[in-house]
């Protein structure tokens, strides 16, 4: 799902299938809508933007949770910080809520946060209602 920007986004090498959106609102609609997990990496503004409201959908229960996790601890480590020792010292997020998101330097890491996650009872039905298109290889 690609966004129509004049200058940083451009289509990703591997991608078979391509959706262009010019409004940024409708692009992260259609990603909550069809994610099984949110992987960020390293990026900007935009990037910050989907991070934080994939964690508000979820936090406030507008979404069934899922696996979010930050690719890179050294780069997300400041604003990790920041939200610990500022925004849940304020009382606006709730300690618990930074298990919201995990943190992951390979990717094995990241596969097996996910792994984890749809491990446990209360979220393997949501695994299940996932349908793999049709050709798309098995784990």
């Amino acid at each position: 799902m690609n966004i129509q920007i004049p200058l940083e986004q451009k289509a990703n090498d591997y991608v078979d299938v391509l959706v262009d959106f010019k409004y940024f609102f409708v692009r992260k609609v259609m990603f909550v809508k069809y994610a099984m997990a949110f992987v960020i990496l390293p990026g900007g503004y935009g990037t910050l933007d989907e991070f934080t409201e994939a964690l508000n959908l979820i936090q406030t229960h507008r979404i069934a949770r899922f696996p979010v996790v930050l690719y890179n601890s050294q780069y997300w480590k400041g604003m990790v910080d920041w939200i610990g020792s500022t925004v849940v010292k304020a009382g606006h997020v709730c300690e618990e809520e930074m298990e919201i998101f995990t943190i992951a330097d390979t990717p094995q890491e990241v596969v097996a946060a996910i792994r984890k996650f749809y491990k446990k009872p209360e979220n393997e039905k949501r695994l299940k209602a996932f349908k793999r298109p049709a050709g798309s290889p098995a784990e």
